[in-house]
């Protein structure tokens, strides 16, 4: 008799219906992305509840214990706490328009039917300076004074930047400005102002975050006191993380690619769109002609007698921070170089670190000498440059 209310119990088991809803309440969210913890713990809260009001009939399916332990550890993962709000089991119930990720998940359920989530870009500027582009290519620029990064409806970034040594072309950046554009009722138009030596946790009004004041869909997150902010803008899907190291400025932002393309014709200046002019690079092409550059490294060498680097212990000084040897440790190898200035190792480093948290591609992460096609190639032209380029230099040191 006990075989056959068994098989009664697990055809009332609905632990599959519970799994289901977990899936479609999470399936849109994103982990990198502001308040990915408050949302997930929310739909962990709403697969506990369903399960538990299962728990009677499904005491005899293994599946529905292997899910209350598999819970168990999710929560504990997590650290949400078990008492707390739930999700709805209807997505567009618990759409937040102040969210961005919301907004995807709207868009993504019509029909009751998935589609891909929203594609997010990397744009990063470190060192000398060197920019990373929305589409992976990597230049090395003068840029000197005032230049848009990006110009689009929801945000405006600007940087300026002033000679590092005097007789190079190489400047890096001492001023950020950030324009977060008024949108709907989620935010009031908020500026940021960083200069070197004055990284503030604070708009320039004085407030830390935009919005309602208990969603907070723009906050500024300081992480190291005048050295290192971040600022979550959730309601455009964005984070922009700022350091100071040394006496200049990095800036390293991710933003949704729908969102990082809307502007008009007039804004197409923008250093993380379309790169730097040609008129303003260092490098040409990818890679840094040596004619130009064995005319302007020994003049600054000659300018800063105390930079004591060589190419041996350049390479020494990046290997410390940065065991593999991609466009990050090569860059650092050359401001060494060029500067002397042992900042710019820490500045590669961080960069490399900033990448592997905001860009949403791990196979990106490293562009190396060896690989071939696209913006990849033109790399690793830099990477031979750079090598005749520093020991053109070491003959003047």
């Amino acid at each position: 008799m006990g075989k056959p209310c068994d098989c009664q119990l697990q055809t009332h088991c609905r632990i599959q219906k519970c799994t289901t809803d977990f899936v479609s309440l999470t399936s849109h969210l994103n982990p990198a992305l502001d308040g990915f913890d408050l949302e997930f713990c929310k739909a962990l809260r709403a697969y506990s509840a369903c399960t538990y009001r299962n728990s009677k009939v499904c005491r005899g399916n293994l599946v529905y214990h292997s899910v209350v332990l598999g819970i168990s550890d999710l929560m504990s993962q997590r650290n949400c706490s078990k008492d707390g709000p739930t999700s709805s089991t209807n997505p567009e119930v618990i759409q937040d328009p102040c969210h961005y990720s919301g907004h995807a998940g709207a868009r993504d359920y019509r029909g009751g039917e998935q589609t891909s989530p929203p594609t997010y870009l990397f744009c990063g500027l470190f060192g000398d300076p060197h920019l990373r582009t929305f589409k992976d290519h990597f230049q090395t620029c003068k840029v000197e004074g005032a230049w848009p990064l990006i110009d689009n409806n929801y945000l405006s970034v600007q940087v300026t930047n002033v000679p590092v040594v005097p007789g190079s072309s190489a400047t890096a950046t001492n001023k950020i400005t950030i324009i977060f554009k008024s949108y709907q009722d989620c935010t009031d138009q908020k500026v940021y102002q960083a200069v070197t030596d004055d990284l503030p946790a604070a708009f320039v009004d004085g407030t830390t975050s935009g919005g309602d004041r208990n969603t907070k869909s723009l906050r500024i997150v300081e992480k190291v006191s005048g050295k290192y902010v971040e600022m979550h803008a959730r309601y455009i899907g964005t984070m922009v993380y700022i350091r100071q190291l040394g006496r200049y400025l990095t800036l390293a932002i991710r933003m949704p690619q729908e969102l990082a393309m809307a502007y008009e014709e007039s804004q197409d200046l923008q250093l993380c769109v379309n790169g730097c002019p040609s008129s303003e690079r260092i490098d040409d092409s990818g890679h840094l002609p040596l004619p130009v550059m064995g005319q302007l490294l020994p003049q600054a060498a000659t300018a800063h007698p105390r930079s004591v680097y060589t190419l041996e212990t350049a390479t020494t000084k990046c290997h410390e921070k940065m065991l593999v040897k991609d466009i990050y440790f090569y860059s650092c190898v050359f401001d060494l170089l060029t500067t002397g200035d042992a900042n710019f190792t820490a500045a590669a480093h961080s960069a490399l670190q900033d990448v592997e948290a905001l860009h949403p591609r791990k196979e990106r992460w490293h562009i190396f000498p060896s690989n071939g096609g696209g913006a990849v190639s033109k790399g690793s032209k830099l990477f031979v440059s750079l090598g005749l380029v520093c020991l053109i230099l070491v003959a003047f040191l």
